[in-house]
């Protein structure tokens, strides 16, 4: 595996960042994850947007957006393969140990590594911890994920893939690295930005293709819902089959099949839309 570190292309084993890069301290960065199908990454533009969003609410530099899909473009190149996860890494580069940053540039990697499709459904479980709605960090894409980690552990050891935050007044937020969608009535739910959860691009391509409305919801909605699916880059859109142990009924069902039909078509068209 080739990566770029700060404006060079290097082999994965002399690719490096110093000890005191402020990500690695304090968790000091933002990041994106995209799909890149044979080479070509998804949705880039929006993907960019929102790093620059992130940098922004984090107090970072602006990236310079030409470096950034230059970087992209030559790791891609550099690293054939049908289907994988190409990742922007953008910190506050080297600085002192403790919160204060320093005076350094900061510190730009792209990496690509190998995945699979998704499966069809998943199993999910809600966890007892909560999103902050109301946080300094609500709403950006940074990389302190140390609370994703505990919760998607927890996950695994009830023999599911994601976990499902509600927020601090108990409606139902997001997953660590996904939003969630519902379906009551016949109705496409999903819990607004306002809520906490991150405004997920595939979570706003969804919105607009399916006419999904914005709606605040009790976490004890998933009890209730007639069908829950997931969204997210790698995902796509995610039928869920079990909440907490307990099965939905024919999963996936008409409001997610067509769903998933749909995000297929519609990003198959258009790469960047």
């Amino acid at each position: 595996m080739k990566l770029w570190v700060n404006g060079e292309l290097l082999d994965a084993d002399a690719a490096r960042v110093s000890v005191l890069d402020h990500g690695i301290t304090v968790g000091d960065g933002v990041f994106e994850t995209m799909k890149a199908v044979h080479g070509r990454a998804f949705a880039v533009t929006r993907h960019l947007d929102r790093l620059t969003s992130s940098a922004r609410g984090l107090g970072l530099p602006a990236p310079d957006l030409d470096e950034v899909r230059h970087a992209c473009a030559t790791v891609l190149d550099a690293n054939p393969m049908p289907l994988g996860r190409l990742r922007i890494t953008y910190t506050g580069g080297v600085s002192p140990l403790g919160s204060d940053r320093g005076d350094a540039a900061p510190t730009l990697i792209v990496g690509l590594g190998e995945t699979t499709r998704r499966p069809d459904s998943t199993a999910v479980v809600t966890v007892p911890w909560t999103r902050n709605e109301r946080g300094a960090l609500t709403g950006l894409k940074t990389t302190s994920y140390a609370e994703n980690v505990v919760a998607l552990a927890r996950a695994r050891e009830h023999g599911a893939t994601e976990a499902l935050f509600a927020n601090t007044v108990g409606q139902l937020c997001e997953g660590t690295g996904s939003n969630v969608f519902v379906v009551l009535d016949g109705e496409l739910l999903t819990p607004p930005v306002a809520s906490g959860c991150l405004a997920g691009i595939t979570r706003a391509l969804t919105v607009e293709w399916t006419g999904a409305r914005e709606r605040e919801l009790p976490l004890d909605v998933l009890e209730r819902a007639d069908e829950v699916f997931l969204t997210s880059t790698l995902r796509d859109v995610q039928a869920v089959h079990r909440v907490d142990g307990c099965d939905l009924p024919a999963v996936p069902g008409p409001v997610t099949a067509k769903a998933m039909r749909v995000f297929d078509e519609r990003s198959g068209d258009d790469l960047d839309p």
